[in-house]
């Protein structure tokens, strides 16, 4: 009785194992393998087009993070608040 307890245990983490993994390709690899979502990362600086010298097109990526800015993107100014002047009360016990 222990014994197909134990398979029965098994085979339904296999499954779930099964049902992970292709919820992580849906995700993560198909996105990646479309060329709409090849654009995107293209524009965001993530990756590029290249072309070897038999005229092959390829991909590489260029960051191991996407989310890192393009380097021909401006930079934000650094903001400074001004301190306000706190006038305060000492009181004393």
């Amino acid at each position: 009785m222990g014994t197909r307890k134990m398979i029965r245990l098994f085979l339904i983490g296999m499954l779930c194992g099964v049902m992970m993994m292709a919820a992580v390709t849906v995700v993560f690899a198909i996105p990646a393998n479309d060329y709409h979502w090849r654009m995107e990362i293209w524009n965001r600086g993530g990756a590029a087009w290249c072309v070897d010298k038999n005229g092959h097109l390829g991909w590489k990526w260029m960051s191991e993070w996407l989310g890192v800015p393009k380097a021909g993107s401006p930079r934000q100014k650094a903001v400074t608040v001004p301190a306000h002047e706190v006038s305060v009360r000492t009181e004393q016990l």
